[in-house]
C-alpha cells in the first residue's frame, strides 16, 4: 500500500481546520470579539500547530478573524461603519445574483426554498439562532446556484463569513418571533417572473436587520 505524501497530510489537516472554523464563524456559532488559540484549535481539531496557524492566516486574510499586533486572535467586533459598507455589498452582489437566477428559476427551485422557509420558521419558533442564520444562508445559497455565477457567489460568501458573529448578535437583539417576511416576497417574486420585485424583496431583507444593527 502506497504511504500518503507528508505535505498532502498537512494540506488536509488544514483543509479540515480551515472549513470547520470557517463553518462555525459564519453560522455565527462565535460571538463577535471571542478569542481563539492556536493550541486550543490544535487540540479541538486533534492538529498540531502548523496547520491551526495556516487555517487561522487564512480565514484572517478572509476577514473572518483579526490578528492584533500581538497575535492575539479573535472573531471581529465591527464598527458601525463596517457593518454598513458589508450590507451595501450584500445588497450590490445579492440583488445581482438574485437577479440572474430568475430566467431559472424553475418549480423544483422555487419548492426549495419554501421547504427552507418552513425550516426556518421551526428554528425561529425553537429560538436557535445559528440554526436561523444556517437555514437563512442555506435560503440564499439555494437562490443564487442558479445564477451560475461562481465567482460571484464566492464573494457573497466572503461578507457572508465577516458577518457571521454580527449575525448572532443581530439575531439576539431582534428576538425573532416568526421568519423574515421578505422570504415570502422573494419567492412571490420569482413565482411571478418579477424581476423589479425581486431586486427589491433582496436589497431590503439583507440590508433591514444589519441597518437596524448600526443605527
Amino acid at each position: 500500500m502506497q504511504a500518503v505524501p507528508k505535505a498532502e497530510i498537512a494540506a488536509s489537516a488544514h483543509d479540515r481546520v480551515y472549513r470547520g472554523l470557517r463553518t462555525r464563524i459564519m453560522h455565527g456559532q462565535m460571538a463577535p470579539g471571542q478569542a481563539l488559540t492556536l493550541r486550543g484549535i490544535g487540540r479541538e481539531f486533534d492538529v498540531s500547530m502548523t496547520p491551526a496557524r495556516e487555517a487561522v492566516n487564512r480565514l484572517v486574510a478572509e476577514g473572518a478573524l483579526t490578528m492584533s499586533s500581538s497575535g492575539r486572535v479573535s472573531t471581529p467586533e465591527l464598527s458601525n461603519e463596517r457593518i454598513e459598507e458589508l450590507a451595501a455589498l450584500r445588497a450590490l452582489i445579492e440583488v445581482e445574483l438574485a437577479s440572474r437566477a430568475l430566467p431559472r428559476a424553475h418549480i423544483a427551485l422555487i419548492d426549495r426554498l419554501q421547504t427552507i422557509n418552513a425550516t426556518i420558521a421551526d428554528v425561529v419558533s425553537n429560538r436557535d439562532s445559528v440554526g436561523y442564520i444556517r437555514t437563512n444562508l442555506e435560503f440564499h445559497r439555494t437562490l443564487y446556484l442558479r445564477a451560475q455565477a461562481p465567482a460571484m457567489l464566492a464573494m457573497a460568501e466572503t461578507v457572508w463569513l465577516q458577518l457571521g458573529p454580527t449575525m448572532r448578535a443581530l439575531y439576539g437583539r431582534l428576538r425573532r418571533s416568526e421568519p423574515p417576511q421578505y422570504h415570502r416576497l422573494i419567492i412571490a417574486a420569482l413565482k411571478a417572473g418579477d424581476e423589479p420585485g425581486l431586486r427589491l424583496a433582496v436589497r431590503s431583507d439583507v440590508t433591514q436587520g444589519l441597518r437596524m444593527l448600526a443605527g
